[in-house]
């Protein structure tokens, strides 16, 4: 299994795990906040990953760097 079909699976077990906690109630909001719960940790684990470097973690992640800062700030990982 590739890291990134291990990556899917990961994320496809828990949603599901989510959608059975719920056990019917529907959920709001569900994009936005998976959104928000995957791209904090890539945000961190990159950044640290690249020694600090947004220009490198900009462009590892395909980003503007200041689209890379804003969102830095807004998960409150700017170091």
């Amino acid at each position: 299994m590739s890291d990134t079909q291990s990556i899917e699976a990961c994320i496809r077990d828990n949603l599901e795990t989510y959608f059975r906690d719920l056990d019917g109630t529907d959920p709001a909001g569900l994009y936005d906040m998976l959104v928000k719960l995957v791209e904090k940790p890539l945000l961190d684990v990159v950044m640290s990953q690249s020694g600090q470097n947004q220009s490198r973690a900009a462009e590892w992640l395909g980003l503007n760097r200041n689209t890379l800062r804003k969102k830095l700030i807004e998960h409150d990982l700017l170091k």
